[in-house]
């Protein structure tokens, strides 16, 4: 039987720069605090600096914060305009989670712009610069999920805080499968790939609003939640393990528990056609797309 994959098992991350999206805390600051730990450089990318500063002052190794909304366009465009030199690893982890029905800056529905369409601007923004691989966190909520291409941003829909987070993370996970068709069919090295953490016990799960969900999520972040660190695993073994280009990482076990794998999705999150279409509207949506000159 084989043992399972731990951060033990990360290779050096010398000379590699990573970009960490939500690294302040919960999973992104454990994502991050073991890619560091492993000699990369790494940036928070994070809406409160004074808490990216506040996280990065506990990591060991290089670790710099630098300002991204990604409910913001005009602050995901500043992030990407600045950037310079090679980004061997974007990991998209930053979201949000069955939230009242809320709007970006742009007016998007809030989880659908900030966990997807901000993620697939800053994605795109960047690519010239990625040289190894575009990780983006997703959720095992994606079966829940369905994607209404007439109505992504509940304009039309009576607003569900549940079904538009699952939206979300099905759309996350139909990005990464287009985005890799557009880089194979680019003759592109780079390689997409997702994770979901199973339950992990973070903040995530306490914005919904109601005390009493929230409190019932705290409960089971107790009783059946694994730690942040545990919960990071997937997302460091789709980005950094030797794993095929358009992979889904997850825990092995049962209630979404155990050693970092390649685990199924659902079939909606396979529809090429769907990962086609709905890259379609989220690019007229930000104004967005694949760039014309991809890193090979």
């Amino acid at each position: 039987m084989a043992t399972p994959w731990t951060t033990a098992d990360i290779p050096s991350q010398a000379g590699r720069t990573a970009v960490v999206t939500g690294g302040n805390s919960g999973l992104g600051l454990a994502t991050a605090r073991a890619l560091a730990a492993a000699g990369a450089r790494v940036v928070l990318a994070v809406r409160d600096e004074a808490r990216g500063a506040a996280a990065a002052a506990g990591l060991t190794g290089q670790v710099e914060v630098r300002r991204l909304d990604l409910a913001d366009l005009s602050s995901v465009r500043a992030f990407a305009g600045a950037w310079t030199g090679d980004l061997d690893v974007l990991v998209a982890n930053a979201g949000i989670m069955a939230v009242p029905q809320a709007r970006t800056a742009d007016g998007f529905e809030l989880q659908f712009g900030t966990n997807h369409l901000g993620h697939f601007a800053l994605a795109n923004l960047l690519l010239p610069h990625v040289t190894d691989r575009v990780v983006t966190v997703s959720s095992m909520l994606h079966r829940s999920g369905r994607i209404d291409l007439e109505d992504l941003n509940w304009e039309r829909r009576r607003y569900s805080a549940t079904a538009a987070y699952g939206q979300s993370k099905l759309a996350n996970l139909l990005f990464t499968l287009e985005l890799q068709r557009r880089l194979t069919a680019a003759g592109s090295a780079v390689r997409a790939t997702a994770a979901h953490p199973g339950w992990a016990a973070t903040d995530l799960q306490s914005g919904s609003g109601s005390r009493l969900k929230d409190a019932a999520m705290a409960v089971g972040n107790r009783l059946v939640a694994v730690s942040a660190e545990h919960g990071a695993l997937p997302t460091l073994y789709a980005a950094v393990a030797d794993v095929p280009g358009g992979s889904f990482a997850g825990p092995d076990g049962r209630l979404m528990r155990g050693a970092p794998t390649l685990v199924d999705r659902s079939a909606a999150a396979s529809d090429d056609a769907l990962a086609r279409r709905l890259w379609t509207a989220s690019a007229g949506l930000t104004g967005v797309d694949l760039p014309a000159s991809l890193p090979h």
